[in-house]
């Protein structure tokens, strides 16, 4: 009896997990519709920068080498303690293009991001915005180019992707990766479904008007992260909304080399999912929780029940899996993850687990 009972639930949980990877494929079936260059829009490059100096002095001359005619670099010094204003104030003694807000600690909003972001979109020039962080490099001289072009009448959001780099010889950085791509997969996917929830800071661009539309980030000050998901949350529709997939409109940063400082990453973004729309949770909760229960049941049902239809099933799921991440891996440029698919799988999702079960202990209190 309790065999079967956990076979139906093993099925569930497949089947399941398969709508999911069905989902997916609008994403991976887009296809990006190119501008001429003659209709290249003005646009402000923003980034927020605390204690940055070494990241600075690489991103800044690669921004000011984007094949772009018309924009402007925002710098936002976060109440930096170290040398990163006057690296900024360097850059823009030799170019024009710059512009540097100097963000100083309030007692209000005392080390929020938020609030600086906000000084600095005040003080851009153009509609369009487009950012990034200082710990970032853009794939291309293209980028500003890749992610502009999407921008129309009817799309006011672009989300892009913003991946790690390769390390050699690294669990961790293949378990980064893996996590990022996923994440990706699904991200970019309910875009395409018309239900965006989320985006990475990393690699995005909307206009000042959606942004005052919605207030900024007035409905999520108080959370210390989340200036790109949660404004997401607020902003995004069914249909201002779009996908930048061009591997030149893509962005690099290294990954957390340790799995103590990921944890503590991971930790904090978990904390502002919980702010997405109970609509959103549910689904990503669904999808994760079924792969859990997938991984834990598999080894017990296929012992017991050795069946055509025990087997047919599991095999149905590693084949999705396969299809599915491994078209997007390629679509993402990730192919390399493939190899190590089911064993970062199976961790990943345990090591979410983990998370769930120390932030519903205690909250995390570190934050960048």
């Amino acid at each position: 009896m309790i065999i079967t009972v956990l076979f139906y639930i093993f099925v569930a949980v497949t089947v399941i997990q398969l709508c999911y990877y069905i989902s997916f494929i609008p994403f991976l079936l887009h296809k990006t519709t190119k501008k001429p260059l003659n209709e290249c829009l003005p646009i402000s490059v923003i980034v927020c920068a605390k204690n940055e100096v070494i990241n600075l002095n690489k991103l800044v001359p690669l921004l000011l080498e984007q094949d772009y005619s018309r924009y402007e670099l925002v710098l936002i010094n976060d109440a930096s303690n170290d040398e990163t204003l006057e690296v900024m104030k360097k850059f823009k003694e030799n170019d024009s293009r710059i512009t540097v807000v100097n963000v100083q600690n309030n007692e209000a909003f005392w080390g929020n991001k938020k609030y600086a972001l906000t000084l600095g979109i005040k003080a851009a020039s153009h509609e369009q915005l487009l950012f990034t962080d200082a710990d970032c490099i853009p794939a291309s001289k293209n980028w500003i180019q890749e992610m502009s072009v999407l921008f129309s009448e009817s799309k006011s959001i672009v989300i892009g992707y913003g991946a790690y780099l390769s390390k050699k010889h690294s669990f961790v950085n293949l378990l980064v990766r893996f996590e990022t791509l996923l994440s990706a997969i699904q991200y970019f996917s309910y875009a395409k479904l018309n239900r965006p929830y989320m985006a990475v800071g990393r690699n995005l661009a909307y206009t000042k008007s959606e942004f005052f539309r919605v207030n900024g980030f007035i409905n999520h000050m108080q959370i210390r992260s989340g200036d790109d998901d949660l404004f997401i949350r607020d902003a995004a529709t069914s249909s201002n909304t779009i996908i930048a997939l061009a591997p030149n409109s893509f962005t690099f940063s290294e990954a957390p080399t340790s799995l103590k400082k990921w944890f503590r990453q991971k930790r904090r973004h978990v904390t502002t999912a919980s702010h997405y729309t109970y609509k959103h949770q549910f689904f990503l909760g669904l999808f994760y929780s079924s792969k859990l229960l997938f991984f834990l049941l598999a080894p017990f049902v296929l012992v017991c029940k050795p069946d055509v239809i025990t087997i047919s099933t599991a095999v149905s799921y590693v084949v999705f899996t396969y299809l599915i991440v491994g078209f997007s891996a390629k679509k993402l440029k990730e192919t390399s993850l493939l190899y190590f698919l089911p064993f970062l799988e199976l961790f990943l999702v345990l090591f979410q687990f983990v998370i769930f079960i120390t932030n519903s202990i205690s909250k995390p209190t570190h934050w960048k």
